[in-house]
């Protein structure tokens, strides 16, 4: 006997009302996307349920993919049988069998089938009697078990369940619109990007590349989160902006103190109008509040004067252990921590405005004119689309 199927359990988006179907399509779209590399597996969707059909791959490794697909609230492996006491009888104690460390369990069965012959209440009572008598050190808990065995009668045959799997929450990618983050090569933006996705949001990315300042293997550590990002949702196209000439102006022409937030209000023209032309609704950013100079409350409402763009801070309440945490568990901080410098880390000024006004960092930029060289960062940006498969082919063309 083994595991034939894959049972989808969704979060919130049973509050979608009249706009499920399209929340539903969505998710499974994404799952087929993801699942591509296993050639047999099969999704469908029924009645407000989702399954996905191994038809012979390893439970365990689609199983490992389904659980980076947003808008999975929890899955489990299940077992579809014939409608026979004896075969619901060893499937359910095949079931159990995933969850090893339980030491209690109850049974759960629902005859939407009522042709079977045994009533939802008395098949608990015989699953359960076959399962302890065939196993050891495992008793019923039926207030608080650590598994609970669900049997399912409907269609002509029965279907088992037992442990259950976290899925990655939120909205399915795609559901949300579009959001253009500003990715540099730290730990707090990739965790913003990953958070933005979780609620359903599409991204493309934007980094600002200072040669010779910045090398490019820091520029490959940029590309190589948005691969692991495209692990969530799907390929990131990243815009790559070459930013040394404004970097270089901003040094020699802005006093010392406003440097950082003027650098800043700049990625933000920048960024604002690479999303008009993408026709992107957003901007994402790492910012915490507090966490370094230009993310106080002062500078952000400097920083904010120059787009009408609303700007996501999925991290603004956040401190750093909590945004480290996020980090290593979707697989960004080993990258994130490589000693490859970007271009915030440049020019950095002894003693940066923690309070900067507008009005002066107005006047400032009144005195030198950007235009120009705004204009040509953002035609001489070049775009690259990366995911997962990309990384892995990068890596091994180093060793070759």
């Amino acid at each position: 006997m083994e595991f034939d199927h894959i049972l989808i359990r969704y979060g919130e988006m049973f509050i979608k009302g009249k706009n499920r179907k399209k929340f539903e399509s969505k998710l499974q779209s994404n799952l087929i996307k993801k699942l591509r590399e296993f050639p047999d597996v099969r999704v469908s969707k029924k009645r407000e349920r989702m399954y996905v059909l191994l038809n012979g791959a390893d439970p365990h490794s689609v199983m490992k993919k389904c659980q980076q697909v947003f808008g999975i609230h929890t899955l489990s492996f299940a077992v579809k049988v014939n409608m026979s006491e004896e075969e619901i009888k060893q499937a359910a104690l095949f079931a159990l069998s995933d969850s090893p460390e339980a030491r209690t369990f109850k049974v759960s069965s629902k005859r939407a089938d009522k042709n079977f012959p045994i009533r939802s209440q008395e098949l608990n009572h015989v699953i359960g009697g076959y399962v302890l008598s065939n196993t050891e050190g495992i008793t019923v808990d039926v207030h608080n078990p650590d598994v609970e065995l669900k049997v399912e009668l409907r269609n002509g045959a029965a279907y088992i369940t037992a442990k259950d799997y976290p899925g990655a929450g939120g909205l399915p990618v795609g559901t949300s619109g579009k959001s253009l983050l500003l990715l540099s090569g730290g730990i707090d933006s990739p965790v913003a990007g990953y958070l933005t996705m979780k609620r359903g949001v599409e991204l493309e990315a934007i980094h600002f590349h200072s040669p010779p300042y910045t090398s490019e293997r820091a520029k490959q550590k940029v590309l190589d989160l948005a691969a692991e990002l495209s692990n969530y949702g799907k390929k990131v196209k990243v815009h790559i902006v070459p930013f040394t000439k404004i970097q270089q102006k901003i040094h020699r022409e802005m006093p010392e103190g406003y440097s950082m937030t003027i650098m800043r209000r700049m990625m933000m023209r920048i960024s604002e109008q690479l999303a008009n032309r993408e026709e992107i609704l957003s901007l994402t950013t790492g910012e915490s509040l507090g966490q370094v100079a230009s993310q106080t409350m002062e500078s952000m409402h400097t920083i904010n004067e120059v787009t009408n763009l609303p700007i996501i801070r999925p991290l603004a309440a956040m401190d750093k252990l909590e945004i480290i945490d996020i980090s290593r568990k979707i697989g960004t901080y080993e990258v994130s921590v490589l000693p490859y410098e970007d271009c915030c880390t440049i020019f950095v000024p002894k003693a940066p405005k923690t309070k900067p006004k507008r009005e002066k960092a107005n006047y400032y930029e009144s005195k030198v004119d950007f235009s120009q060289d705004i204009a040509e960062a953002i035609d001489k940006s070049v775009v690259v689309e990366m995911d997962q498969n990309q990384k892995e082919l990068d890596k091994f063309d180093e060793l070759l």
